[in-house]
C-alpha cells in the first residue's frame, strides 16, 4: 500500500501505518494564519497479519490520517479555480480550515464580500470533495500533495501573491523545490516546425547537460520537443499539467508523462482525475512563469498560450527570451514581437544559462574563422594589398602605393614570401594563387 511519511511522501513495503510526529508549535503556512495541530495518538505496534499492506485498490481511505491544513487545502483544490484571487486572498485571511468550512456548510457565514451566487456555485462543488479520497488516489500512483509551508514547496511561488496555488499534487520521486532552484521554462507553438521542434529538443538537452530543469507543460509540439530532450539526456524535466497528475493530457502524450513522472516530475493544481478546460491552461501557465528563472519562447504566433507564460515571467521580474525564426514565418511572429519589447534573443543553452545562470556562466565568445593574413603586422598587410590582382610590381611601385619606405617594402616582401603569400618573379613581385582566392578582385587578393 502506499501511504504518506510526515513529510507527504508516498511510502511503500512492510512498515506499520503512518502517523503524525508531534511538533513544537504550530506547522508554518506561509501567508496564511497558523492552525493548532491535530492532537493524533500513537498506534500501538499491529500485528503481523495487520501490518500486511493491501493492494492499492483495497486501501480503505479511513486508514489514513491527514493533517486538517493539508485536507482543507486538498478539499479547496477541488472546490476553487486555479487563479482565483479572490478565493486566495480569502483563503489568505481566513485560512484553509476556516475556509473550507465556509464553503461546505450552507449554515457558515460566506467569506466577506462573497456574491451569493458565487457562493452557491461553490458550495455545490465543496459537496462533492472528498479530500481524503483524492489524497490516497495521489499516495496510489506514487504521488504527494504539497502545501505551502512544505519543506518541499517553492518559495518562488510565494510571487504570485493571491494567484498562489493553493496546493501542488506532485508525480515523481525528486523534490521539486530543489529541482526548481535551477529551472528554466521552454515553450512554444504545438503545431510547430520541424526547425522549432529541433530547437527545443536541443536546448532541452542542453540545459540538462549543463545541470538545469527543463519545465514545460507536456503539451504537443515545443512542450513535447523540450521534454523528449531532457530525457534523451538522462536530465531533470518537470511537466506542469492542467488536469490531475493521473490524467494525462493530451491524450496523445500518455507515455511521454507517465516517462516523466517516471525520471522527473509531474505537477498539477488540480486534484487526481480533473480535467482540463481552456481558462485552467491559461492559468497553469503562470505556474511555470513563477516557478521558474526564465521562459524560452521558440516558436509562437501573435495569439499563442506562450506569449502569456512569457509576458507572465517579464511581470513577475523572471527573465524573458525567445529564438528568432524567419520573418516569413506565421509561427515566429509572436516571439519576434516579445524580442521587439523586453525579451532578449537566444539561440542556444549556453546564452540562456548566461542570462539565468550565476556570476561566470558566461556563453563561449563566438568568432568567425582565422585566416593567416589575420596575423600578419600593419606593415606586411599593407605591402600585401598593394599587389595587384593580376601580373605583378616591383619594389619601388609597392613601397609607393603602400606608403612605406624601399627597404621596409623589401624586408617585408622578403617575409610575405616565406609565408608563401607572394613569390617573386625577377624584379617583380606576385601573388601566390590559392585555391580559396576570389578572382576579381582588385588588390591583394583574399
Amino acid at each position: 500500500m502506499n501511504t504518506l511519511d510526515e513529510w507527504g511522501f508516498a511510502t511503500s513495503g512492510e512498515e506499520p501505518a503512518p502517523r503524525q510526529e508531534a511538533r513544537a508549535g504550530p506547522r508554518r503556512d506561509s501567508g496564511h494564519r497558523a492552525q493548532p495541530k491535530a492532537e493524533t495518538r500513537q498506534p500501538s505496534t499491529p500485528p503481523a497479519a495487520a501490518r500486511k499492506h493491501p493492494a492499492p485498490h483495497q486501501v480503505s481511505t479511513a486508514q489514513a490520517t491527514y493533517e486538517p491544513q493539508r485536507t482543507a487545502r486538498a478539499a479547496l483544490t477541488r472546490i476553487l479555480e486555479p487563479g482565483d484571487e479572490t478565493a486566495g486572498r480569502w483563503l489568505r485571511e481566513m485560512g484553509p480550515v476556516a475556509l473550507w468550512h465556509a464553503l461546505s456548510q450552507d449554515d457558515a457565514p460566506p467569506p466577506l464580500g462573497a456574491s451569493p451566487a458565487k457562493i452557491a456555485g461553490l458550495r455545490l462543488r465543496a459537496a462533492r470533495a472528498r479530500p481524503t479520497v483524492d489524497l490516497a488516489a495521489v499516495a496510489a500512483v506514487g504521488g504527494r500533495f504539497l502545501c505551502p509551508g512544505d519543506a518541499e514547496w517553492p518559495g518562488q511561488l510565494d510571487d504570485l501573491g493571491d494567484a498562489r496555488p493553493i496546493g501542488l499534487w506532485v508525480r515523481g520521486r525528486a523534490n521539486l523545490r530543489i529541482w526548481a532552484l535551477r529551472s528554466v521554462a521552454v515553450v512554444g507553438a504545438r503545431a510547430c516546425t520541424e526547425y522549432g521542434a529541433h530547437l527545443a529538443t536541443t536546448l532541452g538537452a542542453g540545459l540538462v547537460d549543463r545541470g538545469w530543469t527543463v519545465v514545460s507543460g507536456a503539451a504537443y509540439g515545443i512542450d513535447g520537443a523540450a521534454h523528449r530532450g531532457a530525457l534523451a539526456a538522462d536530465g531533470p524535466t518537470v511537466a506542469v499539467l492542467a488536469s490531475g497528475v493521473d490524467h494525462p493530457y493530451p491524450r496523445g502524450h500518455t507515455e511521454l508523462i507517465d516517462r516523466i513522472a517516471e525520471q522527473g516530475l509531474v505537477v498539477a493544481e488540480l486534484p487526481p482525475g480533473d480535467h482540463p478546460t481552456r481558462s485552467r491552461f491559461v492559468q497553469r501557465n503562470r505556474v511555470i512563469a513563477a516557478l521558474t528563472r526564465g521562459t524560452v519562447v521558440v516558436e509562437a504566433e501573435l495569439r499563442s498560450g506562450s506569449l502569456v507564460t512569457a509576458r507572465r515571467a517579464l511581470a513577475l521580474g523572471r527573465f524573458t527570451m525567445g529564438t528568432p525564426g524567419p520573418v516569413t514565418s506565421g509561427l515566429s511572429a509572436g516571439v519576434h514581437q516579445l524580442l521587439r519589447g523586453e525579451a532578449t534573443v537566444v539561440t542556444d543553452a549556453d546564452e540562456v544559462i548566461e542570462l539565468v545562470g550565476s556570476i561566470g556562466d558566461l556563453a563561449p565568445e563566438r568568432r568567425g574563422p582565422t585566416f593567416a593574413r589575420d596575423l600578419l603586422d600593419p606593415v606586411a598587410l599593407r605591402v600585401l594589398e598593394a599587389l595587384p590582382a593580376r601580373g605583378g610590381a616591383d619594389t619601388g611601385r609597392l613601397a609607393r602605393d603602400s606608403g612605406t619606405p624601399r627597404d621596409l617594402a623589401q624586408g617585408k616582401l622578403f617575409e610575405l614570401q616565406s609565408l608563401g603569400f607572394v613569390q617573386r618573379c625577377g624584379e617583380r613581385w606576385e601573388l601566390v594563387r590559392r585555391a580559396n582566392s576570389t578572382e576579381g578582385s582588385r588588390r591583394g587578393g583574399t
